[in-house]
C-alpha cells in the first residue's frame, strides 16, 4: 500500500517493494526469538506509567525499544485525537474533532491532521493515536467529543483527510477504536451484540475509509463482539475483525495495537489468558506493557502452542510500517520545533474553531454584536473566565496558550463597558479559620505540628508551599458547617497533586476526592475547567449540619504532575493550593448576583458548558450540569437580549428554548482548543463568521430517543448490549420513526443567507453527480455546507434509511457571489451490504435525490433510475 503524500521507499514500484520486503526479512531472520517479541509489546511494568523503559526519556503513552545492534530504532508512541500529547511540556490543544466533524472540511482536517503531526514529529514521536472515528450512537456518550459525528460518511472523509495530514509529516496515524467501541458505560467488558449489516453500513466504513488512506496503525478496542450473535470475542482476538475483514477483505498490510492495558484491566484479564490466540487472530502489538506478548508468548512458541512464523509476521507488518516512514534506513523527513511550529499551528487552531462553530439559533439577526449599540454588557458563567477548552481523558493536552473568553470580549470594547458574574460559580470561597479546628484549636494541623488558620497558599503574601521533591504535606482536624444545607468541598491546586478525606467509617461513609497521586484518581474526578485564577480542582457534594464536626484530613503533594493540569508540574516551582468550599447561602448569592447583572446590562453573553469525559457517559440525563439551565432561563428572562454560548462535546437538552423567553442568539463553539477564547469573540462581534453545521442530531429530550433509554440497547443488561437500531443511527432513526429533532444532523445558520438553483443529476462511471448553483443573497460574506442525500428504493429488498447522506461540500462566498457546485454520489453510497452474499448490492429501483442545508431541510431535487 503506497502513502502517495510521501516519498517512500516501496511506494515507486514493486520491484522496489519487493527489495524492502527482502530486507525486512534478513532482519527478521538476525533476531532472536526474544528480539522479535520486543517489537509486540511496550517496556511498562504493572501500571506505572512513569517508566516505559526509554533510555533518552522521549516516550509519551508507549515504546518499543527496537534492536540496537541491527540499527533498527525505538518506535515510541503519543495520544492525539486533539493534539500530540506531551507529557514532558506544552503543545498546541486543537479543538475537539467532534468540532472539526462541524466544518464539514476535509481540506481543513487534512490541515489539522498536519499540525499534529508536526508536533508529534518535533516531540520525537513516531505513532500518533488518532484519528478516532467511532459513531455516535447515544446523545451521552462520555467520548463523543473525539469522534466525527454520527454519519459514517461525514467520519470516513474527516478521517482519511485527517490521516493524510499527520501522515505527511512522517508520522505513522493510528485509527481508532475497532470496532464497535460506542460507550463508556463498562467499555472494558461489554458484550457488543450487532447484526452485521449495521456494522458493515455504519460502524465499518470510517476504519475502511482509513485503510484506503494508508492508516499505517489500527487500535483494537476494549469490547467483545458479537456479529449476527456469533463468536463473542474480544475485539483485540477477533479473527473476524483483524484478520477476515481487515486483512483478507480490506487488503491491509499495517499493524494493530492494543487499546492501553487491554490485557490486563479489570475484567479482561480473560483476554491475557487466551495468549497466544489474540497473535493467531491478527492482533500485532500489546501496550503499554507485556502481560500477553512478553514472556507468556515466549512460552508459546518454545511449547509449539503457536509457530515463529506467526509472530515473524506480526513483527514484519510492523518493519514495513517502520520502513515506509524511512525509519529503518534513518532518514525520516526533517522535523521543526515546537516553538518553530506554535505560530502557525496556532492560526490553524483558531481557524479550526471558527470553521466549526455552529450558530444554532440567531432570532433578529441578534449576532453579530454591534459594538456601537452596547451600552453595556454582562457576561456571565465560569467558563467566560476560565476556557473550557478540551474533553477529559486520554486526548487531553496542556496547552501552549490559555486565554480567556472574558478578556477576549474586553479586548472589543471600551474600559468599563463589560461587567462579569459566574452564575453557577465552581470556585467557591477558601474554608474559613471559623469552620477549621484542631484539639479545640482554629485550624488545621500540618504534619509539621504547625497550625494552618485556612488554607489558601495561592499568592506570595499567603506563604505558598515551597517545593520539597513531592514530600507529601498532610493537615488533619474537624471541620463544621455554620449552618444546615447542601455544600460543595473543594480541592484546588496548582503545580501539585491533593486529597481529601472527610467523615468516618467504611469507604462509602469515608468519601475522597483526588487530584494526581492519589489512589482514588480517575478520568472523572478532576473538573477539566480550571478555577478563574488557574488551580485544577476536584470537589465533594455533602449534605452537613451545624455544628456537627466532621473529621477531615487534606494531603498535598508539592510538585506532582497530573495528566489534566493545563500546565506542567515543575518541582522547582511553589506549589499553589486551597482548601475552599460552595456554601448554599453563596450558590445562591452567585446566582441572584447574575441575574442583577443581566437585569443592569444591555446586552447578555452567558457561558454555559458541559465536561465530556472518557470513562463516563451521561445514562439519565444530558442537561447542563450544576444548575446552569435555571440560570439561563433566569437571565433570559431579565433581559432578552442574552446570547448563549455553548461549549459542549455532544447533545444537550435546552428547556430554556420552549418558554416564553428565549435566547436571541444560540452559538454552539464545541470545546474550541487554546485559541477558543479569540475565535468565540471574533464570531460573536462579527470578525468571523460561524462556518459550522451539526455532525450529530439533537434532541428536545433524551427521552425522544429510543436507542438511549432501553437498557437492552444502553447501557446494556448483565453487561451486554444489543445495538436494536440497526442502521437507523442518529438522524436515520429519527427518519423511520417521524421523530423531529430539536436540531437536525447538518443544521447550522450564518451570517448571511444562501440559495440553490439549476440542479442537475447525471450519471458518471462510478455512480452519479450531483450539481447546483448557490448564490449567497445575504449582504455579507459567509461559508454554507450544501449537502446531498438519496433516498431509498420504494421496494428495496432490505429496509434502507429514508434518506443517507450521500454527498457534502463547503462553500465560501462573498455578499451576491454565485459558484456552481458539484457533488459525487459514488456508488458506495447506492449500496447495501447483502448478508447473503457478503458484498455490497446497488439498490435497484427509483430513487430520490435531495439537496439542502441539513437532514431536516432538504428538497427533492429529482428521481433517478438506479441499476445493478
Amino acid at each position: 500500500m503506497c502513502l502517495s503524500a510521501l516519498t517512500l521507499a516501496g511506494c515507486d514500484n514493486s520491484s522496489s517493494t519487493s527489495q524492502n520486503g527482502d530486507k525486512i526479512e534478513r532482519l527478521l531472520a538476525q533476531m532472536t526469538l526474544e528480539e522479535k517479541t520486543s517489537f509486540l509489546h511496550g517496556l511498562v511494568k504493572g501500571f506505572d506509567m512513569s517508566d516505559f523503559g526509554d533510555p533518552e526519556n522521549k516516550a509519551n503513552v508507549g515504546f518499543i525499544p527496537g534492536v540496537p545492534r541491527l540499527n533498527i530504532p525505538p518506535l515510541r508512541l503519543t495520544d492525539g485525537p486533539a493534539g500530540a500529547r506531551y507529557t514532558k511540556g506544552l503543545t498546541t490543544a486543537m479543538p475537539a474533532p467532534v468540532s472539526l466533524a462541524a466544518s464539514f472540511d476535509p481540506a481543513l482536517a487534512k490541515q489539522y491532521g498536519a499540525a499534529i503531526g508536526a508536533e508529534a514529529r518535533a516531540i520525537d514521536q513516531d505513532v500518533l493515536l488518532a484519528p478516532m472515528v467511532n459513531i455516535v450512537r447515544i446523545p451521552g456518550g462520555g467520548r463523543n467529543f473525539e469522534t466525527f459525528g454520527e454519519d459514517p460518511l461525514l467520519a470516513g472523509e474527516m478521517a482519511s483527510a485527517e490521516i493524510t495530514g499527520i501522515q505527511n509529516q512522517g508520522v505513522m496515524a493510528n485509527i481508532k477504536h475497532f470496532a464497535a467501541n460506542n460507550q463508556e458505560t463498562n467499555r472494558m467488558t461489554i458484550n457488543t451484540i450487532v447484526d452485521e449489516r449495521t456494522m458493515r453500513e455504519i460502524y465499518l466504513p470510517a476504519f475502511e475509509q482509513g485503510v484506503n488512506a494508508g492508516v499505517a496503525s489500527f487500535m483494537c478496542s476494549y469490547n467483545r463482539l458479537a456479529i449476527d450473535g456469533k463468536n463473542s470475542d474480544y475485539a483485540c482476538a477477533s479473527k473476524t475483525l483483524l484478520t477476515d475483514i481487515l486483512r483478507t477483505q480490506w487488503k491491509y498490510d499495517g499493524f494493530v495495537m492494543t487499546d492501553w492495558y487491554a490485557a490486563v484491566l479489570p475484567g479482561l484479564q480473560g483476554l491475557e489468558a487466551l495468549t497466544p490466540a489474540p497473535l493467531s487472530a491478527g492482533l500485532d502489538m500489546e501496550m503499554p506493557g507485556g502481560n500477553m506478548f512478553g514472556s507468556l508468548l515466549i512460552d508459546a512458541v518454545q511449547n509449539k502452542a503457536i509457530p515463529v512464523a506467526t509472530v515473524d509476521k506480526a513483527v514484519y507488518r510492523i518493519l514495513t510500517q517502520m520502513d515506509k516512514f524511512h525509519l529503518l534506513d534513518g532518514t525520516p523527513p526533517a522535523k521543526k520545533t515546537i516553538d518553530q511550529l506554535k505560530d502557525q499551528n496556532s492560526v490553524i487552531a483558531k481557524q479550526a474553531a471558527i470553521e466549526g462553530a455552529v450558530l444554532l439559533v440567531n432570532e433578529n439577526n441578534a449576532l453579530p454584536l454591534q459594538a456601537s449599540s452596547i451600552t453595556s454588557l454582562a457576561v456571565i458563567g465560569q467558563t467566560a473566565a476560565s476556557l473550557n477548552y478540551g474533553g477529559g481523558g486520554s486526548s487531553r493536552v496542556k496547552p501552549l496558550n490559555m486565554k480567556a473568553p472574558l478578556a477576549s470580549i474586553k479586548e472589543r470594547l471600551a474600559d468599563g463597558q463589560v461587567s462579569y458574574q459566574p452564575g453557577v460559580d465552581l470556585d467557591g470561597i477558601a474554608i474559613p479559620a471559623s469552620a477549621l479546628s484542631h484539639d479545640g484549636q482554629p485550624g488545621l494541623l500540618r504534619n509539621d505540628g504547625s497550625l494552618d488558620n485556612e488554607l489558601n497558599f495561592t499568592t506570595d503574601n499567603l506563604n505558598p508551599l515551597a517545593p520539597n521533591g513531592k514530600q507529601v504535606i498532610t493537615w488533619s482536624g474537624n471541620l463544621t458547617a455554620p449552618t444546615t444545607g447542601d455544600y460543595e468541598l473543594k480541592i484546588q491546586v496548582k503545580n501539585g497533586g491533593a486529597s481529601l478525606k472527610i467523615g468516618t467509617g467504611d469507604q462509602n461513609g469515608n468519601p475522597q476526592i483526588g487530584i494526581a497521586d492519589s489512589s482514588s484518581i480517575s478520568f472523572a474526578d478532576i473538573s477539566l475547567i480550571s478555577t478563574r485564577d488557574g488551580l485544577q480542582w476536584a470537589g465533594y457534594k455533602i449534605h452537613l449540619e451545624a455544628g456537627v464536626p466532621q473529621p477531615i484530613t487534606i494531603t498535598a503533594i508539592p510538585g506532582a504532575g497530573s495528566d489534566f493540569a493545563t500546565d506542567l508540574a515543575d518541582p522547582l516551582k511553589p506549589t499553589s493550593f486551597r482548601l475552599a468550599w460552595m456554601t448554599p447561602e453563596l450558590k445562591q448569592q452567585r446566582f441572584d448576583d447574575a441575574v442583577n447583572a443581566a437585569k443592569n446590562a444591555s446586552n447578555v453573553v452567558l457561558f454555559a458548558y458541559t465536561e465530556g469525559n472518557e470513562g463516563k457517559d451521561l445514562i439519565e440525563s444530558i442537561n447542563l450540569p450544576e444548575d446552569q439551565d435555571a440560570l439561563i432561563k433566569a437571565v433570559v428572562e431579565a433581559n432578552p437580549n442574552t446570547v448563549v454560548v455553548l461549549n459542549v462535546g455532544s447533545s444537550i437538552e435546552m428547556p430554556w428554548l420552549d418558554g416564553a423567553h428565549k435566547p436571541t442568539a444560540l452559538l454552539n463553539m464545541w470545546y474550541p482548543g487554546q485559541e477558543g477564547a479569540d475565535a468565540t469573540a471574533d464570531i460573536l462581534f462579527g470578525q468571523a463568521s460561524p462556518g459550522g453545521r451539526l455532525p450529530i442530531s439533537i434532541p428536545f429530550k433524551l427521552a425522544d430517543y429510543a436507542p438511549a433509554n432501553e437498557p437492552q440497547s444502553f447501557p446494556g443488561v448483565d453487561d451486554t448490549v444489543i445495538y436494536q437500531e440497526g442502521i437507523f443511527v442518529g438522524y436515520r432513526w429519527y427518519d423511520q420513526n417521524n421523530v423531529s429533532p430539536r436540531f437536525a444532523f447538518g443544521h447550522g445558520l450564518s451570517y448571511t443567507q444562501f440559495s440553490y438553483s439549476e440542479p442537475t443529476v447525471a450519471a458518471t462511471a462510478d455512480g452519479y453527480s450531483v450539481s447546483f448553483s448557490v448564490t449567497n443573497t445575504g449582504g455579507s460574506a459567509g461559508v454554507d455546507v450544501p449537502q446531498v442525500y438519496l433516498g431509498a428504493p420504494a421496494n428495496a429488498a432490505v429496509p434502507m434509511a429514508k434518506k443517507a447522506l450521500a454527498g457534502f461540500s463547503k462553500v465560501k462566498l462573498a455578499a451576491g457571489e454565485s459558484s456552481r457546485v458539484t457533488i459525487p454520489i459514488a456508488k458506495r453510497a447506492l449500496s447495501y451490504w447483502d448478508v447473503n452474499t457478503a458484498q455490497w448490492q446497488v439498490a435497484s429501483g427509483q430513487r430520490a435525490v435531495y439537496l439542502g442545508s441539513s437532514a431536516g431541510n432538504v428538497e427533492e431535487i429529482a428521481q433517478i433510475q438506479v441499476t445493478k
